[in-house]
């Protein structure tokens, strides 16, 4: 398979391109790869109506998700595959300035692209500036990343305005996760892209780490690319801690491709495919990233901060003392109120979590037992 990580990464001259690439990315129907799964083309056109050759292009490298490994493989290994979509972007948005947005724990990735960018040549490398994304799941929002790059402060802001429309320094921005931007430079270098996505197996599996699958390959598929599982799984989490767990006889067969996986009410998310064993208790594993998830708020609002801090607690009360009729319609009632109702999408994507939870792994948390639960979930 010739895809992202099949093609050679080296430095060759940009082809030339304006604004028709952005019909090009339209007709591959490409969407973004940083868990929104948003059409890139309606994204670069907003961008491209209000620039006046001050547009700002931020290469999003964050990958706050705490089990996703692709964007940091990507960017070690393909380097250049990422600068020329950026550089792309440049081009057809008329953009002044390109920020590299990289986590700051992701040392390799960012040396990598630093020597990346070293070896371009001066026009290209002049026009760029690298800032680390600090170390927290909301920070590679696009609006959290904005109000980084202006205040220092790595929290989403409330929208309108949109980046396109307001953003880095008051200029027209496009915040782009890196595996798009690499689809792009493949796009304009080939003529067409290759459909396939960069999906992080974790958990029960004899290999974890990143594969490059195509649009036809199944979750069993990608498990079998791995090794296997180490253990029969209870559940598969799609789409990382914003995703949703699907029992595993119905996971086997969901291709991991947005439109197979939209009609099943799932998203592919971050990528991550995640297998939890059989000998983990469903109860505690819960409680643990909802207490990570409240943690990583933004605490901007009731919801995000009051309503998920209150949805961890009851989790990890259920969890240390056992199952009660009261913890339990509480989980099911503020599950409901939180969503829809926060400054960001932070809280949307742990409730969407938590009530894929309380639906697989319903009679665990109706039947749990008391026991210690490990805080450093």
């Amino acid at each position: 398979m010739t895809g992202l990580l099949g093609t050679p990464d080296a430095m060759t001259p940009l082809p030339r391109v304006g604004s028709e690439i952005i019909d090009a990315i339209e007709r591959s129907r490409l969407v973004g790869r940083g868990g929104a799964g948003f059409p890139v083309a309606t994204k670069w056109r907003a961008v491209a109506q209000r620039s006046h050759g001050d547009a700002v292009i931020v290469v999003n490298g964050a990958e706050g998700e705490p089990q996703s490994k692709k964007d940091r493989v990507l960017m070690s290994e393909r380097p250049h595959l990422v600068l020329d979509g950026a550089f792309i972007a440049a081009r057809a948005l008329r953009a002044r300035h390109v920020i590299l947005y990289i986590g700051e724990r992701h040392d390799a990735a960012r040396s990598a692209m630093l020597r990346a960018l070293s070896a371009r040549p001066e026009p290209e490398r002049g026009r760029v500036t690298a800032s680390s994304a600090p170390a927290r799941y909301v920070a590679g929002a696009e609006a959290a990343a904005v109000h980084f790059l202006n205040e220092g402060i790595a929290t989403p802001t409330n929208v309108p305005p949109y980046p396109f429309e307001r953003g880095v320094g008051g200029a027209p921005t496009l915040v782009q996760n890196v595996e798009t931007l690499a689809h792009v430079a493949l796009l304009a270098r080939t003529g067409h892209t290759p459909q396939t996505a960069l999906v992080t197996l974790a958990g029960a599996v004899k290999r974890p780490g990143v594969l490059e699958v195509e649009p036809h390959t199944t979750i069993g598929d990608a498990v079998q690319r791995g090794g296997g599982a180490t253990e029969a799984p209870r559940a598969i989490l799609v789409g990382g801690y914003f995703g949703s767990w699907v029992e595993p006889e119905q996971a086997w067969n969901l291709e991991l491709n947005p439109d197979s996986l939209r009609r099943n009410g799932l998203g592919l998310g971050c990528g991550v495919i995640g297998l939890l064993p059989a000998s983990r208790c469903p109860v505690c594993e819960t409680a643990g990233i909802m207490r990570y998830l409240a943690g990583e708020s933004s605490a901007q609002c009731g919801p995000c901060f009051f309503g998920l801090r209150a949805l961890a607690d009851a989790c990890t009360r259920v969890a240390e003392r056992g199952s009660n009729p009261e913890d339990l319609k509480r989980l099911q009632r503020w599950a409901i109120d939180v969503r829809g109702r926060g400054a960001c999408r932070h809280p949307d994507g742990a409730v969407m979590f938590l009530s894929s939870s309380l639906q697989v792994f319903g009679q665990e948390f109706a039947s749990h037992r008391s026991h210690h639960v490990s805080r450093t979930a």
